[in-house]
């Protein structure tokens, strides 16, 4: 809105008030006090256009939006411990709580026990960093009796704290949604606010008056753990009894699920540019075809009664535009030639490609 006051600019318009029969040229005694004023009036619009842009939640710098945003109750989201599932060999050894693993760059500590015989571990680095790893740990101590101890199976995902943008768009969607006691929407940002949750579908008098049945994704939009699912239970309503224990409304007796995995298989008959090779291009379209139907799945909570569509033309396209591929045709979805059509309760998952070249 400044931008026009320089110092050029100012200075002009201060030395346009003084009387002409004064000496006003640079160097005079006039000149030389006027460019001092001048040069920290233009620091002073600076800092009049940085508090105007400070001022609205469009144009905030994160630190000022968080101020702004917690005017209506909101804060963002702050990076969360991914929680893992780990196997000890062999499965008679005890491990104490706390026990303290390595596995590359990270470190994890043992938080409980399950009814397998396994351990629940938790990543001590925070974000989605620790979502990825698998393999061997290596115990920070020594620890009796225990011959490995290996993470096979991530738990609860951990969160990256929410980008700016994102808070962003959440602080202006506050205006729009109406979320109050239970409706919809209160549930569903209920739900997506604890660690782990990524979506969420509310079915309403799903066994009958007074029932709530919440459909989760964790929050790498894949199937929810049981151990997620009986963290939201717990959260909402943990006897389902509509006695107003947890979260939910009184009255509301709440189920927890999550959805059901619809594994997707492809035939396509793909031709490939002469320099390239089948095998060169074959791991570049099992990962386009991943990243379409994760796509998908991030989108599953704003279908809401719908579910998702796995379309011919959207996968033909995509598989297309790869370096490498010239054409494709004649592709099928689980054996049929036509787009597959999922219930409000499925999402897709990769579930392998046939390439007839």
């Amino acid at each position: 809105m400044y931008e026009e006051m320089t110092y050029e600019v100012i200075l002009k318009r201060m030395l346009d008030r003084v009387p002409v029969e004064l000496d006003k040229r640079e160097g005079s005694l006039i000149f030389t006090a006027l460019t001092a004023a001048a040069a920290e009036m233009q620091i002073m619009y600076i800092e009049f256009d940085t508090i105007l842009k400070e001022t609205f939640a469009e144009t905030a710098s994160r630190e000022n939006l968080i101020q702004r945003a917690a005017e209506r109750g909101l804060e963002p989201s702050k990076a969360t411990r991914a929680v893992l599932k780990a196997m000890a060999s062999p499965d008679t050894v005890r491990i104490e709580l706390g026990s303290r693993f390595r596995l590359g760059s990270h470190y994890y500590v043992v938080t409980g026990e399950m009814d397998d015989g396994s351990y629940q571990v938790s990543c001590e680095t925070s974000g989605s960093v620790g979502n990825a790893q698998f393999g061997r740990l290596i115990p920070i101590s020594t620890i009796s009796g225990l011959q490995s101890m290996e993470l096979i199976e991530l738990l609860i995902p951990g969160e990256d704290e929410v980008e700016t943008e994102v808070f962003r768009r959440e602080y202006f969607n506050s205006f729009h949604e109406k979320s109050f006691g239970g409706n919809r929407q209160d549930y569903i940002n209920k739900v997506n606010g604890i660690s782990g949750v990524g979506a969420t579908k509310v079915t309403r008098a799903w066994n009958g008056g007074s029932t709530v049945k919440l459909t989760i994704l964790d929050s790498d939009f894949n199937r929810a753990s049981d151990l997620l699912i009986r963290t939201v239970q717990t959260i909402i309503d943990p006897l389902k009894s509509g006695e107003g224990d947890g979260l939910a409304p009184i009255d509301h007796m709440v189920t927890v699920d999550t959805a059901i995995e619809c594994k997707i298989e492809l035939l396509s008959k793909i031709e490939y540019d002469d320099s390239y090779t089948a095998e060169a291009v074959k791991e570049k379209i099992t990962k386009t075809v991943k990243d379409y139907l994760r796509q998908l799945r991030s989108s599953w909570q704003s279908l809401g009664e719908q579910g998702c569509i796995i379309r011919i033309s959207q996968l033909e396209s995509k598989i297309l535009s790869i370096d490498g591929v010239y054409d494709i045709g004649e592709t099928e979805i689980n054996g049929q030639r036509e787009n597959l059509i999922l219930t409000k309760y499925q999402i897709p998952v990769y579930g392998g490609i046939e390439i007839d070249s």
